[in-house]
């Protein structure tokens, strides 16, 4: 198969709506993500990865309850192997983004190979060895994901029958240079053209939607537009039914000479990029909304001084609070002075605020890190979740 038979990688004339999405999709993260202090940045998104994880894998098929996602990064795994095999794919996908987050992902274009095969290896070689399999439908037998390889067998995806594999190294390498552009509108538009043709070309065997997910996050983080407060993966999963009909649409061949010049549709890839910068949008003004950026501080030392009153946190508590989001990190050795205390009274306002989840530091004599505690993420923030029954033990 020819590497034309995925043209056009971009659409070659936008809508106005498309156009229009794409110049205020950038206004509205950037006017969202500057109202947040450092270190609260940081908590919450700690938080939207685990959310983010959660809808992924819910677009996949796969409920992984929140509480034990938490459970799972915690290493506090289920006695039963099939949950703890979700838990386990829930851990590797936050991990996953944790190092595209943090910059330890190659230091290349997400849309090269190398960096498309990194974080399919980097997911695929976490969770167990039974989730690594599928059924190939035609003989049944069990056929091995190998984490971080290019599939060698052909396979269809619907009625979509994607490139056979001796082909994949040409498409692999036309999807990079196709959407090389020193035009910000053009890479905007590229990121979600490039999501459904990154899933046409179905590179691996199975892994394909999660990494597709990933790299469009890593490609938004690059265009300072993505971050850690906010995820697509939510809007997609939110509306799971438009997202597969608007990808298998935008499988279709051009319907004549006023749908482009390419093999594909031009008008569904315009109508793809459309639902996804929308859903993109969506999820800025919703986690905006959520977050109440200019008053979440507020908000977070009224609940701390709120549970120092009824004997929760202990007294002093909420200076302590005040002082890390401040800061953003604290030095146990300024603890009394900031609670305008003893040093054992600084120590018991320390334990209580850690203790309670508000807390964190890396061994006895670690910075004092600002957290987001489980208890309070649905009290914070009701609509991050749909509302679920409670997590079954075991």
């Amino acid at each position: 198969m020819h590497v034309t038979a995925a043209k056009p990688f971009l659409p070659d004339i936008f809508s106005d709506r498309l156009e229009s999405l794409a110049i205020e999709l950038p206004l509205a993260a950037g006017r969202f993500v500057g109202r947040l202090a450092p270190q609260v940045r940081l908590a919450i998104g700690e938080l939207v990865r685990s959310m983010n994880c959660y809808y992924s894998n819910l677009i996949e098929g796969h409920d992984t309850h929140p509480h034990d996602i938490d459970r799972a990064l915690l290493a506090d795994y289920s006695a039963r192997p099939e949950k703890r095999a979700l838990q386990l794919e829930a851990r590797a996908h936050i991990e996953v983004q944790r190092m595209i987050d943090g910059g330890q992902a190659p230091k290349v274009s997400p849309l090269s190979l190398e960096y498309i095969l990194w974080t399919h290896r980097e997911f695929c070689s976490r969770p167990p060895p039974e989730l690594l399999l599928i059924d190939d439908p035609k003989t049944k037998e069990k056929l091995p994901v190998v984490p971080g390889e290019l599939r060698t067998r052909m396979v269809a995806v619907g009625v979509h029958v994607p490139p056979p594999p001796e082909d994949l190294p040409a498409f692999m390498a036309r999807f990079e240079a196709a959407y090389r552009t020193d035009s910000k509108l053009k890479q905007l538009v590229g990121v979600a053209a490039s999501h459904h043709r990154l899933a046409w070309i179905h590179p691996f065997l199975d892994g394909n939607g999660r990494v597709a997910r990933l790299i469009s996050h890593a490609m938004l983080n690059e265009l300072g537009i993505g971050s850690t407060l906010w995820s697509v993966s939510r809007g997609l999963a939110r509306s799971v039914a438009d997202y597969k009909a608007n990808l298998m649409a935008a499988d279709e061949p051009r319907r004549g000479d006023l749908d482009g010049r390419g093999n594909l549709s031009r008008a569904n890839l315009i109508a793809f990029c459309d639902y996804f910068l929308s859903t993109c949008l969506d999820e800025v003004r919703f986690m905006e909304q959520l977050l109440a950026p200019a008053s979440l501080s507020d908000r977070i030392q009224h609940q701390v001084l709120e549970e120092e009153r009824t004997g929760t946190l202990a007294n002093g508590a909420h200076k302590l609070m005040r002082a890390v989001l401040e800061h953003g990190a604290v030095s146990r050795g300024d603890v009394p002075s900031i609670v305008q205390a003893s040093e054992r009274t600084g120590q018991r306002v320390t334990k209580s605020l850690s203790e309670n989840g508000y807390l964190w530091s890396e061994g006895h004599t670690g910075e004092l890190i600002f957290v987001i505690p489980s208890a309070a993420r649905d009290r914070w923030f009701p609509a991050l979740y749909p509302n679920l029954p409670a997590a079954a033990e075991g």
